[in-house]
């Protein structure tokens, strides 16, 4: 059934490409208005191209759609800001966001620079504030909006080589929740995509990387349930993360708040909150380091698997 987002107005960062590109478009064929923002930078956030945004707006527009793009970078104040004021400016009104722009600088944590840590927090993380800010003031005032933002496995579980990466989505996950406190009690939903799909930025990983995530059994993009996923190519499309994201800016989805859901081929999964931990140990008062020595290993860690263990042949103090 069309017309599920009839009137609303819904502004998307980096929906040039990708699982952003199939988004804005299933979106617009639910009625939506777009506002398409894209510099069109390369993978490692070099370069600008206005083709990738300008594209997705003329596809729209074919199909009877209504969008117009928007070439910011969103990792500045001022290009966030220019995504909404392109929303009021095109349509008055503002009633969807979400932040899918991100880049990648895959380094191992010995060898990455201060500059590709710098440019990876500031474009993935701090590119999801820009825009929540000013799409949270306008929202707080009209008292609804739906915001969904995107993390990663790599920021919720890990993988080799993406330090800055991971930092700056387990940044987004947990700003998703704060965000979410913040504006709940105005009518206002924040949730949170961690996608599994085949694009332009898991394109970029090197073979030796996806080689040792596996040897890790780091789950997610990589390893041999990937690869089985990766032989039915349709599976790992970025269409099939759209319907997720599209659903969480529906107006019945006026109860979710604060999640964050796992999205790759026909599974959408709810992901457990951090806290409370699901195992623990108690006592009433101060614990001592034997007690300590005795039941972390036994109690608490019991099952718990090291996700990058030393090879046998190191010789390891304490093992």
């Amino acid at each position: 059934m069309a017309g599920l987002l009839e009137g609303r107005v819904i502004a998307m960062t980096g929906a040039g490409r990708g699982i952003g590109r199939e988004c804005a478009i299933l979106a617009a064929s639910e009625g939506a208005r777009l506002i398409v923002n894209d510099p069109g930078v390369n993978p490692d956030g070099s370069g600008h191209d206005d083709g990738p945004a300008a594209q997705v707006v003329e596809e729209i527009k074919k199909a009877g759609g209504e969008a117009t793009a928007n070439f910011a970078d969103v990792s500045t104040m001022d290009g966030g800001e220019s995504v909404i004021k392109t929303a009021l400016d095109s349509y008055g009104r503002l009633d969807g966001l979400v932040n899918l722009a991100a880049v990648l600088r895959d380094r191992m944590i010995f060898n990455m620079t201060e500059q590709e840590w710098d440019d990876v927090v500031r474009i993935d993380l701090k590119g999801h504030f820009t825009t929540i800010k000013p799409a949270a003031v306008l929202m707080r005032q009209q008292r609804f909006g739906r915001i969904v933002n995107y993390s990663s496995v790599s920021g919720l579980q890990g993988n080799s080589g993406q330090a800055n990466y991971g930092a700056a989505k387990a940044g987004v996950a947990g700003l998703t929740r704060v965000a979410a406190r913040d504006l709940g009690r105005y009518g206002v939903t924040v949730n949170c995509i961690a996608p599994g799909a085949s694009t332009r930025l898991t394109a970029t990983v090197p073979q030796s990387a996806r080689e040792l995530r596996e040897s890790r059994g780091i789950a997610g993009n990589t390893g041999a349930a990937a690869r089985a996923a990766e032989e039915a190519a349709n599976l790992r499309s970025p269409a099939m993360v759209a319907p997720m994201t599209v659903y969480l800016l529906l107006d019945e989805a006026w109860n979710i708040n604060g999640r964050i859901f796992q999205v790759s081929g026909g599974h959408v999964g709810l992901l457990q909150d951090m806290y409370p931990p699901f195992k623990n140990i108690y006592k009433h008062g101060k614990w001592s380091l034997d007690e300590l020595r005795a039941l972390v290993p036994t109690q608490l860690m019991a099952g718990v698997v090291n996700p990058a263990p030393p090879p046998d042949d190191l010789e390891v103090p304490g093992r």
